[in-house]
């Protein structure tokens, strides 16, 4: 469907007012809940966090990229600074490369059983500092780089969305995988062969790859 079509409402092209019509006005709290630099609450938030998704654009297309190590990997550096390590991927490095061309970046931190999440919306700049990454080493393996985000707004999000979809609670997970292996789906995707289609190897590459 054509992208200006879709953005059509029943009575004509979608447009900020039409959306506030539709949604109503932005509650109190929601309105003054953004701050520009790391409270109490925000660190210990962050120290508890041992998952994010990391949002990044080159200005046309846009990379959502999960990050994950043991809670507190994240480094609360000053009152408006974070230091994220990047760990070895599939070096694709899409997201650290929207961020040469195009430094504006979202953080949204999770903790397992906890609804709310914290949002930092902010600017990042890359380091291969080698001290600066070995602060970061996990069984004596350092991060390739870090990525410094200076905040220009922090705020939490209610748990509504997990609440509803029962992200955090064991009886709505499926007993058994969903979805086939991730290298069967890679095979089928790429139409490509690959090395083995059960889930296992794609398990022991990660045992094997990890750090």
């Amino acid at each position: 469907m054509d992208a200006a079509l879709w953005a059509k409402g029943e009575t004509g092209m979608m447009t900020p007012e039409k959306l506030r019509e539709i949604y109503g006005d932005v509650s109190p709290h929601a309105a003054q809940k953004v701050i520009a630099q790391f409270d109490a609450h925000c660190r210990n938030f962050i120290a508890h966090a041992p998952f994010l998704v990391l949002v990044t654009s080159d200005g046309q297309n846009l990379d959502a990229s999960p990050k994950g190590d043991p809670a507190g990997f994240v480094e609360v550096e000053s009152d408006t600074t974070l230091l994220i390590p990047d760990r070895p991927g599939n070096n694709r490095i899409d997201g650290l490369l929207n961020i040469l061309a195009h430094p504006k970046v979202s953080v949204l931190f999770m903790i397992p059983g906890v609804a709310e999440t914290l949002r930092v919306n902010g600017v990042a700049e890359i380091s291969d500092d080698a001290e600066l990454c070995a602060r970061f080493a996990i069984k004596g393996r350092s991060p390739k780089t870090v990525l410094r985000v200076t905040a220009e707004e922090v705020f939490l999000h209610c748990g509504k969305a997990p609440v509803r979809s029962g992200l955090w609670k064991p009886e709505t997970w499926p007993t058994q995988r969903p979805v086939p292996s991730l290298y069967a789906m890679i095979k089928d995707h790429a139409e490509m062969e690959v090395p083995s289609t059960e889930q296992s190897y794609a398990e022991q590459r990660y045992r094997e790859t990890l750090y």
